[in-house]
């Protein structure tokens, strides 16, 4: 029997039933003892548009049953060389943002105690400032791997400074990103202004908008993020809207000409060899998602993460 906890097989218990987990792996109350953990925050009181994402963490788990162990692509075997939970959910307070976020904080302050890497299924966007914020506690400012159809910088949502579209002009400015190291994939989609994507741009950050994308592989694209990273702390933060709305519907803000699946799996594997230090997936909505499509868009893209994850055991 191996060491490592493994999620349970196909033909051990069929898949439709058995522990409603990510991958329908075990279960624990705490990271102790994790190199990485899944965990959920059920949040969409800072959305503005559609709401739902309240139920995506635990509709990620419910389609991450048709998830194998061994990624047959990359040869990654993850459940090999890791010791890997569902440590539940985030308890936020649903009526209240702000204090919301100051639980998240706290949590992840736990989880990363313990040296384990936070793997979150969202909830909406708003939850990667009070991740970052505890990231920059333990690492310091981390490199950004962003992938989204918006930049999510606003200065302010109906007067609110947090909110799910102003999570990274919050971390710019308390300085939670390292300088020099955030990049944002897949913008697109119509504005305010013809310059609103230029504050990322003045901050330094690599805008690669949805249309330099379009018709091509992201693999050079990735080779140049790897060098740019170099072995820095980085976070991943991946909005599922990132994809084109025919792949991933279920989502409240969506935009017409994103990426497409396999765009997003090529930037996931292409993180490879980075020092990641956290990652997120966020804003999918199941009650737009009838399919579960989106649902398992995110699911598997969670699990790419893990893929990529140093230390991750890799077959010949």
């Amino acid at each position: 029997m191996s060491e490592f906890n493994q999620p349970l097989g196909g033909n051990t218990m069929p898949r439709f039933a058995g522990p409603a987990t990510m991958m329908r792996l075990p279960t624990q109350d705490t990271a102790e003892g994790l190199d990485a953990a899944f965990i959920g925050i059920p949040m969409d009181i800072g959305t503005s548009n559609r709401p739902g994402t309240r139920l995506g963490p635990r509709q990620i788990r419910d389609e991450s049953r048709m998830l194998r162990p061994y990624n047959m692509a990359t040869r990654a075997a993850p459940f090999e060389s890791l010791q890997v939970a569902d440590i539940g959910d985030v308890p936020i307070n649903t009526f209240h943002l702000p204090k919301s976020v100051d639980i998240i904080t706290a949590f992840y302050d736990d989880v990363l105690k313990h040296d384990c890497i936070p793997m979150t299924l969202g909830g909406e966007h708003t939850l990667t400032l009070p991740i970052l914020r505890a990231m920059a506690k333990k690492h310091g400012p981390v490199g950004l791997i962003h992938i989204d159809a918006h930049a999510d910088v606003n200065e302010h949502m109906f007067g609110e400074p947090i909110a799910h579209g102003t999570p990274f002009r919050r971390a710019q400015e308390e300085g939670l990103l390292a300088h020099g190291k955030v990049v944002q994939i897949g913008l697109r989609g119509t504005g305010y202004a013809a310059e609103d994507f230029d504050w990322c741009r003045d901050q330094g950050f690599r805008v690669v908008p949805a249309e330099e994308c379009w018709y091509r592989s992201l693999a050079p694209l990735m080779q140049e993020v790897r060098e740019q990273m170099g072995d820095i702390p980085v976070y991943i933060s991946f909005d599922i809207d990132g994809l084109d709305p025919s792949v991933a519907p279920g989502t409240g803000t969506v935009e017409m000409g994103g990426l497409t699946s396999t765009q997003g799996l090529e930037i996931v594997r292409g993180a490879l060899g980075l020092n990641i230090v956290g990652c997120d997936l966020v804003e999918v909505s199941p009650p737009y998602d009838p399919s579960g499509n989106t649902a398992l868009m995110g699911a598997t893209l969670l699990y790419e993460m893990l893929c990529v994850l140093p230390g991750v055991k890799r077959g010949d």
